[in-house]
Order: C-alpha cells, then sequence, then structure tokens
C-alpha cells in the first residue's frame, strides 16, 4: 500500500498550496501523445477550468546498455536514444488511482522497463480570485499563445 507523507499545506491570499504527487515518466517524444491519452482516460490532470495539464520537457539523450533478460538480448555496446522527455503532472495523493495510472502507462510505454517517478510535492491552486486586469496575465499580454482575432 502506498502511503503519503505530511507535507504541510498552506495559504496565500491568491493560492493555496495542496499536497500531490508528482509522476514524471521518460518516453521517446513520440509516445507522448498516446502514453497521456491513456493516462487522460484514467484521470483527467484537472487544475482550475483546464484539463490535461502535462508538462514535457527539452529532448535529451538516454544511455543504457541491454543486460540478459533484456527483449532485444544483451548487448556489450552502450547505446544512445536521443529525442527521450520527461513528461511530468499532478494528481490527487490517491493510491488506487496512482496505482490504474501506473499500469496504464507501463501497458501503453513502448519500452520492457518503464521510468516512472512518484514524488510527493506541495503544488499551488489558484482560488479563482478576479484579477481579469492584471497586466501580467496573459489575456492581458501579446504572444504567440494567445489566440488571435482573425
Amino acid at each position: 500500500m502506498i502511503e503519503a507523507a505530511a507535507l504541510r499545506t498552506f495559504e496565500t491570499r491568491s493560492v493555496e498550496m495542496r499536497r500531490f504527487w508528482t509522476v514524471t515518466i521518460q518516453a521517446p517524444s513520440e509516445d507522448i501523445a498516446r502514453i497521456m491519452e491513456h493516462v487522460t482516460s484514467v484521470t483527467p490532470l484537472t487544475q482550475g477550468p483546464y484539463d490535461n495539464n502535462v508538462f514535457v520537457t527539452a529532448t535529451g539523450t538516454e544511455r543504457y546498455r541491454p543486460l540478459p533478460g533484456a527483449a532485444a538480448g544483451a548487448e556489450s555496446a552502450v547505446r544512445e536514444r536521443p529525442g527521450v522527455v520527461e513528461i511530468s503532472f499532478e494528481m490527487a495523493p490517491d493510491p488506487g488511482m496512482l496505482e490504474q495510472v501506473v499500469e496504464t502507462v507501463f501497458q501503453v510505454h513502448s519500452y520492457q522497463e518503464p521510468v516512472i517517478k512518484v514524488q510527493e510535492s506541495l503544488v499551488s491552486r489558484s482560488k479563482g480570485l478576479d484579477d481579469s486586469d492584471n497586466p501580467h496575465r496573459w489575456w492581458n499580454t501579446t504572444g504567440d499563445w494567445k489566440k488571435s482575432d482573425a
């Protein structure tokens, strides 16, 4: 059984810092859409009025050497695989849900030994205050993430 350690939650005027589990998965970039489609069928990864909240790092290179018992057989040379990313997301500290997510990732991941890490975290959640006039919010600035008026 998975047990959560006690991190101290707190709040400010605008934000509540809540206990969540941060799940990080290493995968080839071409696997991201498939993995996340299946994960979000188990849990929607909501944050306020948004869902599918996932962070994907820039690509890096994974190094490994297959040993006896590896699906492709043992090799003497260390392999390098470019194009590997880390996917991370937060979820409520619910052991049953975490077990479903981990099993889902294992079933749809392309690796024989998927890398799945879970850490307890304090994560911010907005109290939903009206800050529509805040000049720093994305909707009050220009940027390529803003919808065009066209």
